[in-house]
């Protein structure tokens, strides 16, 4: 990747697949003429060659489209774009075209508003004292007026194509084309002889059969970059001038968005609704609502839980027509539903709204994230289209007519992003619910046929030439064993008897000695006390009750055992000069921790349950999980409702009831109280039995900021002195071959998918890297003569647990130098703080806290953790200077 897009990758903090589609403009820029006239041929066979999946670019002009799912990040990959071509390439105009009015308004904020948390160009260094002037449908003869020449620096020019679309009917002229009285000439054709003009189209496939983009032709820009979701025409025809594709499957699977479920009541029958639609419709939005309020509460208490900020969730829901969304808005600010809670909380949109009414709900809608929203629900109609680009939307509730393929499609793609930028782990804040009570099973069958959104990885199709190659696998075991199976391999040549015995023997002997090592961890305290004539008695002894014990007569024990004797002294020194002493550290805490909850009032402001008569199941579409909101056991006969909330706090186990029962009935009660105002004991106990686990859970996050411990100990650490080093099991395409690790890898981000060898310090003979900085750093570490060995980690050589000690955590890399061994994590500069990063590295830190002071007891060497981020790595660093940056 050229410089400049690598640190535009950086500065952006692309994702994966934003960093991919940098890579292939950049790609792609190297090779077109981008000037004006270009033969399209010719640069169409440039693009063809490099991606097969372009076969034609469908217009005047080489024109490629990026096939990103929504909730990816289209809008921030348009902002590296523009970035790229000005500082790369020197390219100072550009024609954003929006495909409706919302995306509009949403393209202005995010690429002219410095302020607005969106804004594309943050970190780019060229823009932060002059930001691209933003030229729009509505301003640009004033700024042509008031600047003189307009486009002096970079400009943004953003028009919303479906102005043009309604000016072209009846055979009109757009208004674009028209001359303008000051400038003497039509801005379209100011705009069309500009020899660096670059178009960008947002969601492109609405823009294949508008009559008004016969104009964008006649625009001659030297290149037309597209970005969709759905690389297909309304007419179903595939895009022939794909580049890169990222579907929604691809997405889910990499955990860039939300995970889309449906739910219907469990047992639910629609046809007895078919006379009834109105009870239908009331019915979806009950149980739309009763999963609005879960999922409200549980957002809560992830934010108290993580001290993250708390994401107020909103409900969408799609009326038939704007008649029904004006029914539906007043049944829910009724008094009827939920007892008038949602009165002042509805939004009602659609495009029968004019003037200032309209102008108002579209600001209230892309304002919905805001902390001060009060919205929690909005019916609109026909919200099946682009432009909310809101991460709060968690449940929408469709009540208009609709096939399959639109819900599980364009609808889904309405609340896919995510409100934390990335999967939390937590199922509730990771779920965006379709309530689908009539078309359930409908659903369920399309989003598991391998041809849905759901499934489909490729949505363009691909010669079958250009797919990836067939893959492998390939263990690669220790420098040590496999020197031993290498032995092995090599008796298979040898002719003669007596010496294929011999070597046979030996190397059996060798087998053995490895083995019995790994399991002197009782008598020794460093590896080098394998040298020491104590250590060696015992190891023989071991072996050689190891072999007479053998459930097979073997009739050569008298030569292992002496080979066994012959061998050892030499396997040691091997085994020392080749692994790295990694001691295996369990800490445990003691049992005996004083702590408890200081007193406090619960707040009960978000905690707003109602009454629910049926189960509802919710289904996951990728995984097909099922979930079923309910309350369990019901018909036994309970205790008070307080009772019931009190036993589930003490489900927790830092919740102790003899010491605390006073103070939890005491949040129960208070609990009880908001959840029972105006209410009848039935309802009551109905709430509480139905959503005790959450009530527990919304109580248990609120007391965690008031627990103390006055004595939190571990016991000893049991350390073992080292442990055997574990094998890798890594993926390779069968056709590729292994790589010298100095060896230079054109695109970067094909490094993962390598297998590199050519190591003389490493303790495994191949090894793969997540990034081009894990392979720079191995580079770094065979190179600097301060290193004595190092080690890529498999995924089982230490047990290290994190989030709760749910997760296990493998640092990237240790190095052994003549004074300590580090554990080494390299990240993204850009990640070096954040919280997930940071309790790795505590974890860390406390292996080699624990393995440091065992080490420096038993005249072994300290061990330290360093982070270090990846604009650190560079080939004339030393690991001493490494670790310098990151102290």
């Amino acid at each position: 990747m050229d410089y400049k897009a690598q640190t535009i990758k950086n500065r952006l903090s692309l994702r994966q697949p934003q960093a991919d589609s940098l890579e292939i403009l950049d790609k792609l820029a190297a090779v077109l003429a981008l000037v004006k006239g270009a033969n399209s041929a010719t640069e169409l066979d440039k693009v063809r060659k490099l991606y097969s999946t372009c076969t034609d670019f469908e217009r005047d002009f080489p024109s490629v489209c990026f096939s990103l799912a929504t909730g990816v990040g289209k809008t921030r990959l348009m902002g590296a774009f523009i970035s790229y071509l000005y500082t790369a390439k020197g390219i100072k105009n550009f024609f954003v075209l929006a495909p409706n009015l919302t995306i509009y308004d949403k393209l202005i904020d995010d690429l002219s508003d410095p302020n607005s948390p969106k804004y594309v160009f943050r970190g780019i260094a060229e823009f932060a004292s002059t930001p691209p002037r933003i030229v729009t449908g509505d301003n640009y003869q004033e700024v042509r007026q008031g600047q003189g020449v307009l486009f002096q620096s970079v400009n943004i020019n953003i028009f919303n194509i479906s102005k043009i679309n309604s000016e072209v009917r009846g055979g009109r002229e757009p208004r674009i084309k028209r001359l303008s009285e000051y400038l003497g000439e039509s801005y379209f054709n100011y705009l069309a002889s500009l020899p660096d003009l670059v178009l960008l189209m947002d969601e492109s496939h609405h823009y294949r059969a508008d009559a008004g983009l016969k104009a964008v032709n006649e625009l001659k820009p030297i290149l037309g970059l597209e970005l969709t979701a759905t690389p297909i025409d309304m007419k179903g025809g595939k895009f022939k001038n794909v580049v890169f594709d990222y579907p929604l499957a691809k997405a889910l699977r990499d955990g860039f968005v939300k995970e889309p479920a449906i739910a219907t009541r469990k047992d639910f029958n629609p046809d007895q609704y078919k006379h009834d639609p109105k009870e239908l419709d009331l019915i979806k939005l009950e149980d739309g609502v009763r999963i609005h309020e879960d999922t409200k509460v549980n957002l809560e208490i992830y934010a108290r839980d993580t001290g993250k900020r708390i994401v107020r969730p909103f409900v969408l829901v799609v009326a038939r027509d704007t008649d029904h969304a004006r029914e539906i808005r007043a049944m829910i600010e009724s008094d009827r539903f939920f007892e008038g809670r949602y009165r002042g909380k509805v939004m009602e949109i659609h495009s029968n709204q004019r003037g200032e009414e309209k102008g108002e709900n579209v600001q209230r809608l892309l304002s919905l994230e805001k902390p001060n929203n009060t919205i929690e629900i909005v019916v609109h109609v026909n919200m099946l289209k682009e432009g909310w680009d809101v991460t709060n939307l968690y449940t929408i509730i469709p009540l208009r007519a609709a096939n399959s393929q639109i819900l599980t499609e364009q609808t889904i793609g309405r609340g896919l992003r995510l409100p934390y930028g990335e999967r939390t782990r937590v199922d509730k804040v990771d779920k965006l619910t379709i309530i689908a009570h009539d078309r359930f099973q409908t659903i369920v069958d399309a989003a598991n046929d391998p041809n849905s959104i759901i499934r489909k990885e490729n949505i363009i199709e691909i010669d079958p030439a250009s797919l990836p190659a067939r893959q492998e696998v390939v263990v690669v075991t220790s420098v040590i064993d496999e020197d031993i199976a290498k032995k092995r391999q090599e008796i298979l040549g040898i002719k003669d008897d007596v010496a294929r015995h011999k070597a046979t023997v030996d190397v059996e002997a060798r087998e053995v000695i490895s083995d019995t090592i790994g399991s002197l961890w009782d008598v020794v305290k460093n590896v080098n006390d394998l040298k020491s004539a104590q250590v060696r008695k015992i190891a023989l002894e071991k072996m050689a009750e190891r072999i007479e014990s053998a459930p097979q007569q073997d009739l050569f024990k008298a030569e292992k055992l002496e080979a066994i004797k012959k061998e050892y002294d030499e396997m040691v020194e091997e085994i020392i000069d080749k692994i790295i002493s990694i001691p295996r550290v369990f800490l445990q805490q003691k049992h005996d921790v004083k702590g408890g909850f200081r007193d406090f009032d619960l707040d009960v402001t978000g905690l707003n349950y109602q009454p629910v008569s049926e189960e509802i199941l919710i289904k996951t579409l990728r995984t097909n999980e099922n979930e079923i909101l309910q309350s369990v056991g019901v018909g036994v006969v309970r205790d008070a409702a307080e009772k019931i909330i009190v036993n589930e706090l003490m489900n927790n186990d830092d919740v102790d009831y003899d010491r605390e029962a006073e103070f939890l009935f005491k949040l129960a009660e208070q609990a009880i109280a908001k959840l029972g105002a105006g209410r009848d004991e039935k309802d009551l106990r109905n709430i509480v039995l139905y959503h005790k686990r959450e009530i527990g859970k919304f109580i248990y996050a609120q007391m965690q900021p008031h627990f103390h411990l006055d004595d939190a100990e571990f016991e000893e650490p049991k350390i073992y002195p080292f442990s055997k080093i574990e094998p890798h099991n890594l993926s390779k395409y069968t056709a590729d071959s292994i790589h010298h690790f100095t060896e230079t890898i054109n695109p970067t981000h094909a490094i993962p998918s390598k297998v590199f060898g050519g190591f003389k310090k490493a303790c495994h003979n191949l090894y793969k890297f997540d990034s081009k900085a894990e392979k720079d750093f191995a580079a770094i570490a065979e190179q600097d003569k301060d290193v004595l060995k190092w080690l890529r980690p498999a995924q089982a050589q230490f047990s290290i647990y994190w989030n709760h000690n749910s997760q296990r955590y493998t640092p990237d890399l240790i190095v052994e130098t003549k004074d300590a061994i580090y554990m080494v994590e390299i990240k993204a500069e850009a990640d070096i703080n954040d919280a997930e990063v940071r309790e790795k590295a505590e974890a860390g830190k406390k292996y080699c806290e624990s393995a440091s002071g065992y080490n420096l007891q038993n005249a072994g060497k300290r061990w330290a953790y360093i982070l270090i981020p990846h604009t650190a790595v560079m080939p004339n660093m030393s690991i001493a200077g490494l670790i310098r940056i990151s102290s």
